[in-house]
């Protein structure tokens, strides 16, 4: 068993949420403190011009590389609070920012500086979890559904979990154990920033403008006509492959407007293609937060719909959990794609491993073979 932090800033680009795991990328023995840091607005703002421009930008950019400099000291911040919690840490998992994810290009990119976080640390750090299975042919995301399915072990079948973030994405695990995985449309995203145009809050705080607009059926419609809808899953998403909705409902209200992208994203997640209905839906992710999202859900989806918190699982701090699982799957060779998750190859690994500066390399690294 490894003791690992996990890290993650995921596409909703509200901070960096770390936590502690136990674990030897198959089973979790234990689970330890977690925290989360969040971005300043200015960064904020910042990284999501950067999100905005990614797809022209050069990766010597002197402001993509002032941001991710920004971001990584973020990050190094999370990770040595909490190695003052737990000062026996072997490795950072380390996902860093996605700032464009284009599998049909072979192409995915998170920006974050794994040298320097190995050298603030010195702890040895996965990263770059994704490029392996895009550049087998794969859609490189979502990747949480293996520890889903570990923590799921005891669940009885099918089950779903939903993890909304700026993307939604779903894990089934089947009856026989089989996972199916795919993003299921937008999640937060489209709401955050209609929310931060229209309030100046960078989020529809408990729903409270959704609730109380009326949702267009007609525009729902024209934007489930996108042709990522027709696709068989496994697929996925860029966050911003659906930006231009919010250009579709610039003519409603405020109120309008989110109640209908809210519908949107609940709608896309009912007409996502799976070879089993869940019986029980799990979400986690910012989403879960909101009460227009939770009760749509649970009226469109035909199945009782609940936090993972009733788990007991940390809604908040998944995330970051998976990814220190992944990280130890990682060092141990084992699969974090599959055909039926992202459909890349079966049994391809990922992720590469920064050891900046530690000389010489942790003995538990040269048993792995990962050094």
């Amino acid at each position: 068993m490894l003791t690992v932090i996990g890290l993650m800033s995921g596409t909703s680009l509200d901070g960096v949420d770390a936590a502690v795991i136990r674990t030897d990328g198959e089973r979790v023995a234990e689970f330890g403190p977690d925290l989360s840091l969040p971005y300043p607005a200015a960064l904020r703002q910042r990284a999501r011009k950067i999100l905005d421009e990614a797809a022209t930008l050069s990766p010597d950019s002197p402001e993509l590389m002032a941001v991710e400099h920004e971001i990584t000291r973020y990050h190094i911040d999370a990770v040595q609070q909490l190695q003052a919690l737990v000062p026996d840490v072997d490795l950072i998992g380390f996902h860093g920012q996605t700032i464009l994810h284009a599998p049909d290009r072979h192409h995915t990119w998170q920006i974050g500086d794994a040298q320097q976080l190995s050298r603030a640390t010195g702890l040895a750090v996965i990263h770059d979890f994704r490029s392996a299975d895009v550049a087998a042919g794969g859609e490189g995301a979502p990747l949480v559904p293996w520890f889903h399915a570990a923590l799921l072990q005891d669940a009885p079948k099918p089950v779903a979990v939903l993890n909304i973030g700026g993307v939604a994405n779903i894990t089934l695990v089947d009856a026989d154990g089989t996972i199916h995985a795919c993003d299921t449309g937008p999640g937060n995203a489209l709401l955050d920033d209609w929310a931060l145009r229209h309030t100046g809050t960078a989020c529809d705080v408990d729903g409270k403008l959704a609730a109380t607009g009326t949702v267009n059926q007609t525009i729902v419609e024209d934007l489930l006509a996108a042709p990522y809808f027709a696709r068989p899953a496994p697929k996925s998403l860029d966050r911003q492959t659906f930006a231009a909705a919010l250009d579709r409902v610039s003519g409603c209200t405020p109120a309008d407007g989110a109640a209908t992208l809210a519908a949107f994203t609940v709608e896309a997640i009912r007409r996502t293609p799976l070879p089993t209905r869940p019986a029980r839906w799990y979400v986690c992710g910012g989403g879960r937060h909101n009460p227009i999202l939770m009760h749509a859900m649970q009226a469109a989806l035909g199945a009782p719909v609940e936090p993972v918190d009733r788990l007991g699982w940390n809604g908040d701090a998944l995330e970051a959990q998976c990814f220190g699982f992944l990280a130890a799957r990682s060092v141990h060779g084992l699969p974090i794609s599959a055909p039926t998750i992202t459909g890349g190859p079966d049994n391809l690994s990922g992720g590469r491993l920064t050891c900046a500066g530690l000389m010489p390399v942790p003995a538990w690294i040269r048993k792995t073979g990962a050094a």
